[in-house]
């Protein structure tokens, strides 16, 4: 299995799913994978999901990962930095809280080699879709095997946060095969208070700002990035009217020069809500110069697109150079001229 783990929570990543995903549900493709809900699982499978989720609840809270580390499958074990990070930075605000555990999905993946993108239908589906109680999970590059997914909600002094765990069944004991810590609010606000603001910028003709408000509401209403329900399907399908045609690979004239963005994202940071962009950049061995470029493509950006002063706290500019080394900078939109 990949080896999964998230960081705290920091960047907002565009990988929700499409709503094309529900009709795969009578295909090949999804016989091979199935998933059974909370009401559908047997009652020791049940126990012994929430009961492994406390358990690596318990040594997150107290920052043990050498018992988490023991508890990985080998691929995780075997690259845990991800998670130690993870743990340690989540560490003031996690210790001493209570988990409340949401229901769990057992997933099921046939074959007798990895699944290049597993899709898991679980729950009751309609006619339109996704129901109050059905969720979808794709999965990319995941071998066969028995997977569960466990989601728990915890109040913290700095807000609601979640910590979902993806166990792999091996030798009849639940495995770590990945952690995801991430607040559930970004800049004091939740997702739906971002979903009635993207409807607010839509009525107003803002595509730029409703996509990105979407965007965001929908990073905040999962507890992980390959997760979709019936609100966040909805949600795609409304901020689908509003896609700018303009979202990078994208030219932007800045600095005397033609840039090429790569991608553009919300990004929340303790009460800061921001936008990254992201650009084409032969080298940025030398910091003043990349700083320079940088600078001239927030101010580009944020003159072109004068309305994102309303949204957003600040703009950084990463310059990604072929290697994938970047260097970034940040502007407050309050400084920009």
């Amino acid at each position: 299995m990949r080896a999964f783990y998230h960081r705290p929570r920091s960047l907002c990543r565009n990988l929700s799913l499409s709503a094309l995903a529900l009709v795969l549900a009578g295909s090949s493709v999804a016989r091979a994978q199935t998933c059974l809900a909370a009401s559908d699982l047997d009652p020791a499978t049940k126990t012994a999901l929430l009961a492994t989720a406390q358990t690596y609840f318990d040594a997150v809270a107290r920052g043990d990962s050498a018992t988490l580390r023991q508890n990985a499958i080998a691929s995780l074990a075997a690259d845990f930095s991800g998670i130690e990070t993870a743990i340690h930075d989540n560490q003031d605000r996690l210790g001493g809280t209570q988990a409340v555990p949401r229901a769990p999905f057992l997933l099921e993946a046939q074959g007798t080699t990895n699944l290049e993108r597993a899709e898991f239908l679980c729950g009751v589906f309609g006619a339109n879709g996704q129901t109050a109680d059905s969720a979808v999970f794709v999965i990319p590059n995941l071998p066969p095997g028995n997977y569960g997914v466990v989601t728990q909600d915890i109040n913290t002094a700095k807000g609601p946060s979640t910590i979902s765990y993806i166990l792999q069944q091996q030798a009849g004991a639940w495995k770590l095969g990945g952690l995801y810590i991430k607040s559930s609010q970004a800049g004091g606000h939740d997702g739906n208070w971002f979903a009635d603001r993207a409807r607010a910028f839509k009525a107003k003709g803002q595509n730029h700002n409703a996509w990105f408000c979407y965007l965001e509401a929908r990073e905040l209403l999962v507890p992980v990035s390959f997760m979709s329900t019936a609100v966040t399907d909805k949600l795609y399908d409304e901020s689908e009217t509003v896609k700018p045609a303009d979202l990078p690979p994208v030219d932007l004239a800045a600095n005397g020069k033609t840039l090429k963005l790569t991608a553009m994202f919300p990004l929340a940071v303790a009460s800061d809500f921001d936008l990254v962009v992201k650009y084409e950049s032969a080298s940025v061995a030398n910091a003043a110069l990349t700083y320079q470029d940088n600078v001239a493509v927030i101010k580009a950006l944020v003159a072109k697109y004068p309305e994102l002063r309303q949204v957003f706290d600040g703009v950084i500019a990463r310059a990604v150079e072929p290697s994938g080394r970047d260097y970034g900078s940040m502007l407050l939109v309050k400084d920009v001229k």
